[in-house]
């Protein structure tokens, strides 16, 4: 064996085995969810009758596309550290302001 096929053994050691890369069609699926979800999102916000329930649509769209990311375990800690800071946040002000409603 020679000292670069070693060097090349030992560093592929080193390393990680990193997962599988998503095919096209998984990239076109994800595409569709998410233009479903935007649009949802959207529609949400311009008809009046269903203003009461933006907030709650809006945070589960968010959890909807955030379990789409293919993220490594430390971003995915991070972000999900982040969408319950958000919903703690958002729920701690809404009960506190719902008696000025």
């Amino acid at each position: 064996m020679s000292d670069t096929t070693a060097a090349i053994e030992a560093e592929g050691a080193a390393h990680p085995v990193e997962h599988a890369h998503p095919g096209p069609w998984e990239y076109i699926k994800i595409a569709f969810i998410l233009a479903i979800a935007t649009a949802l999102e959207v529609s949400v916000y311009y008809l009046s009758s269903l203003r009461s329930i933006l907030p709650g649509v809006l945070i589960g769209l968010a959890i909807l596309k955030f379990t789409l990311k293919f993220d490594t375990r430390l971003f995915r800690r991070l972000l999900t550290l982040g969408i319950i800071l958000a919903i703690t946040v958002y729920t701690i002000a809404i009960t506190t302001l719902f008696k000025y409603l």
